[in-house]
């Protein structure tokens, strides 16, 4: 059985998975590029795969009609808008994915970016470094208000690590857990009231057709003046040039994100003039313990299927 791995670095960090799909009796073909496979890469290498650890790259019918071979696909994270689950399922591919367990690492990543916006430390370094003495002043994030747009795991991961700082809390779900917000000391309201109230806007929503481009121009204009924008989701949600001219006008007075509309990226976006933009390369989900623990649920989900039976998390 032949495994494609395209998530990066699976020898480096991932040998607690990799050790199980060996010791099946599996040959494991592994990502060398440091990055996502082009559509072109995947097409080269598909046709004799029996199974695939999924990173970021993009699958779709064009790959799935030159994998014949192919049965099982574990998602190695939780979003899986880079598969196409119908097309999958129609060639009969069973898709898995492995989700709450990166919420931790991601929370801490959303944090992160938080207190970088708010400190203004990227300034702040290079400021120092280049001989500078600047002399800012800040807000404490007591009083801040944080706002989650979407409040699942990775949402109530960064809600309890944040309880510390003593903000305000508030968010917005369409399904939400008011158990877990009580508990959280997080107040659910409505999605205009997260944008309304913000001082800090958190994004957690899922990529779909509905949430794509929800950060726009529109949306932009109901937040409060100075807004800074965090968002460890998806690059699909925040229409970036409608975000650069906010930055602009200094509507929203940051933006600290580790997804992108298109990765990798284009340095000569407007966005990477701004002094006030941060900007970190997907690597949210990059922790030594999500990445073992990761690695066997998806070695495992993987070699269920190719065993014939029934994987963890199965998507179709």
């Amino acid at each position: 059985m032949k495994v494609l791995v395209t998530a990066t670095n699976y020898s480096k960090y991932c040998v607690a998975g990799k050790k199980i799909l060996e010791e099946a009796g599996c040959a494991i073909i592994e990502n060398p590029h440091g990055r996502p496979y082009t559509l072109e890469e995947l097409k080269e290498i598909v046709p004799d795969i029996d199974g695939v650890v999924v990173g970021v790259d993009t699958w779709n019918e064009e790959v799935f009609r030159l994998a014949p071979k192919l049965r099982a696909m574990a998602r190695f994270g939780v979003g899986v808008d880079n598969i196409d689950l119908e097309a999958a399922k129609a060639h009969g591919i069973i898709v898995s994915n492995s989700p709450g367990i990166n919420s931790s690492a991601v929370a801490e990543q959303a944090i992160a970016l938080m207190l970088c916006l708010v400190r203004e430390v990227p300034r702040l370094n290079a400021a120092v470094r280049n001989g500078g003495w600047p002399r800012p002043m800040f807000h404490e994030l007591k009083s801040r208000t944080i706002g989650f747009l979407g409040f699942g795991a990775i949402a109530r991961n960064a809600a309890e690590r944040l309880a510390g700082f003593h903000p305000r809390m508030i968010a917005y779900d369409m399904y939400p857990d008011q158990e877990a917000a009580a508990r959280l000391g997080v107040e659910m309201v409505s999605r205009k009231e997260v944008l309304e109230q913000s001082d800090i806007l958190s994004i957690h929503l899922p990529a779909t057709p509905a949430t794509k481009h929800f950060v726009n121009r529109d949306t932009i204009a109901v937040m409060k003046y100075g807004v800074l924008v965090v968002n460890t989701a998806r690059g699909s949600i925040v229409n970036e040039a409608h975000m650069a001219e906010a930055m602009q006008a200094g509507k929203v007075a940051g933006f600290g994100t580790d997804v992108f509309e298109k990765e990798p990226i284009d340095p000569n976006g407007p966005l990477f003039h701004m002094e006030n933009y941060i900007a970190t390369p997907h690597v949210s989900a990059e922790t030594y313990e999500n990445c073992e623990t990761t690695s066997i649920v998806t070695a495992k989900a993987l070699l269920a299927v190719l065993r014939g039976e029934e994987p963890e998390h199965r998507l179709v």
